[in-house]
């Protein structure tokens, strides 16, 4: 479980770089809503492993949000010059 989690944070480090070299940024954007759900998935098994139920409750309400800053994200991208769909 531990090398699981382990293997998750080593994606979110790698996937930090997209985030830092993006070519455009929509690509950026993907990328933090990518570490973002990793995040949550070490929340789920982090709540697995200790047994928990606190974690699954935390997950839930920052899942949400993750689900908010896309909805955010996506308007924002709509705007003429922002670098995304609208340009």
């Amino acid at each position: 479980m531990l090398y699981l989690i382990l293997a998750i944070v080593l994606y979110a480090i790698l996937t930090f770089y997209r985030v830092i070299k993006g070519p455009s940024l929509p690509d950026r954007l993907v990328a933090m809503n990518c570490i973002g759900v990793m995040f949550l998935l070490i929340l789920v098994l982090i709540s697995y492993y200790f047994e928990r139920k606190v974690f699954i409750d935390v997950a839930l309400v920052y899942g949400v949000s993750l689900f908010i800053n896309v909805l955010i994200m996506a308007k924002y991208l709509r705007k003429p010059g922002k670098g995304g769909v609208g340009d």
